[in-house]
């Protein structure tokens, strides 16, 4: 399980340019995942062989500065609860601000790994500048330009240094299930129907992270954990409605679990935090299912469930293959049906597909439909396999793997979902040399 590192300041230090500089570092190599990332402000990084997670807080404040003012000490109370290391970034251009000694002050207090960090230092005349950041009262500090990367190395062999290394708890090697989704949705009073109904549960072990309930639970001949966010500790300083907040609190349970029930208010809609949420779960390559909650307050007709549907679907594309249930918590509908497509999803997720299969079923479809010629070149895909690892990947062997494009890894991916069912599952298709 990774850590999480917050990067924390005031606007227009250069927060994002540092955290993209890393994440897309990271992207080009690790995440060859067709079509969008939506969400800029979370994403996995490495450094010497660690990897974290990297959250920028600044990403989740739109709005003007005096705005901002008020929700930057929310923002950085939050990550001071929730991250293992605090990167503080603070600009050489404007020297210290009053927001800065603000921020400085509720860091001090804290006993967590925190670095300040001083950008723009792009030439001697900014570097003799940067000393007057000691009066921020956090010690020595790191000159960094995040425009062309200077710097950052020191910084981050500093920051993977101060992680705590994380004990692999693997006390059972049991699937978990992760109730996600934006407060008030619903997720704690889901996981109350469904142990208040049942005289199935076995046991009720406090979380392996600190802040997620953990319920072992068995039903239809599956035994699995339950993960409950909405047990996470409320916060008193932190207003219930920051988006930043859940998504936060959401990324520690999704990192750990195997399918993620993605619960949202169906009066509320599937809006842009719920979507924050689904895209967290499906980069962290999880399978997924979406519950659509609080059914019995809409008002429909004949068509209002399947536009509904449709309307999620589009926002979600182009992983459309997702399970959408409707349920109702408080009049129990469907929630057992949401755990038996949890179920499902699961088996899904760890589906192993032999060789011999693979390529009986896909070969015939590529000879039909090849990959289009590229400069005058055909791409000839010989054979493909599945690789060992816990979700679906696929590998294509071909001549000439950097001639295949996006547009026609999504034609294979959708032909695998064709022919083996990944409803709820997020695949990766390699092109690899033969």
């Amino acid at each position: 399980m990774s850590n999480i590192v917050a990067v924390v300041g005031r606007p227009n230090v250069g927060k994002s340019t540092f955290f993209n500089r890393l994440i897309k570092r990271r992207e080009a190599i690790v995440d060859a995942v067709s079509g969008v990332t939506r969400d800029r402000h979370y994403g996995k990084t490495d450094w010497n062989g660690r990897e974290f997670s990297l959250i920028d807080t600044g990403g989740y404040v739109v709005g003007s500065d005096d705005v901002f003012e008020a929700e930057i000490d929310k923002q950085v109370e939050l990550a001071i609860d929730e991250a293992d290391a605090i990167i503080f970034m603070v600009d050489v251009e404007s020297g210290v601000t009053g927001m800065d000694e603000d921020v400085a002050q509720l860091l001090r207090k804290i006993k967590k790994p925190v670095f300040l960090v001083v950008n723009k230092v792009d030439n001697n005349k900014r570097l003799e500048d940067a000393v007057e950041f000691y009066s921020l009262g956090l010690g020595d500090y790191f000159a960094i330009a995040s425009i062309n990367g200077s710097g950052t190395g020191d910084l981050l062999d500093a920051v993977v240094e101060a992680l705590p290394e994380k004990e692999e708890v693997e006390e059972d090697q049991l699937p978990r299930f992760a109730v996600v989704g934006r407060p008030n949705a619903g997720k704690s009073s889901f996981i109350n129907a469904l142990i208040g109904e049942d005289r199935y549960i076995v046991t009720d072990i406090a979380g392996t992270t600190r802040d997620s309930i953990d319920t072992k639970y068995n039903r239809f001949g599956f035994e699995f954990n339950l993960v409950d966010t909405a047990g996470i500790r409320r916060k008193t300083k932190v207003k219930d409605d920051l988006e930043f907040y859940s998504v936060m609190r959401s990324v520690r349970a999704i990192e750990h679990s195997d399918v993620c029930l993605v619960v949202l208010d169906a009066t509320r809609g599937f809006d842009g935090q719920v979507q924050n949420i689904f895209w967290l779960a499906e980069r962290n390559r999880k399978g997924i299912v979406i519950l659509v909650n609080k059914w019995d307050l809409v008002e429909k007709d004949t068509k209002t469930a399947k536009e509904f549907e449709q309307h999620i679907r589009r926002e979600i594309a182009p992983f459309t293959d997702v399970p959408i249930v409707f349920i109702s918590v408080l009049n129990k509908q469907r929630i057992f049906k949401a755990i038996e497509t949890a179920v499902e999803v699961y088996k899904n997720r760890t589906k192993k597909i032999k060789t011999s299969v693979l390529n009986e079923a896909l070969l015939p479809i590529i000879e039909h439909q090849p990959p289009p010629a590229n400069k005058g070149k055909f791409v000839k895909i010989k054979y493909i396999m599945q690789l060992p690892t816990p979700q679906p990947q696929f590998a294509f062997f071909c001549n000439l793997p950097q001639y295949v494009k996006d547009p026609y890894k999504r034609f294979l991916e959708n032909k695998l979902r064709d022919q083996f069912d990944f409803n709820g599952v997020p695949i990766s298709v390699y092109m690899r040399k033969k």
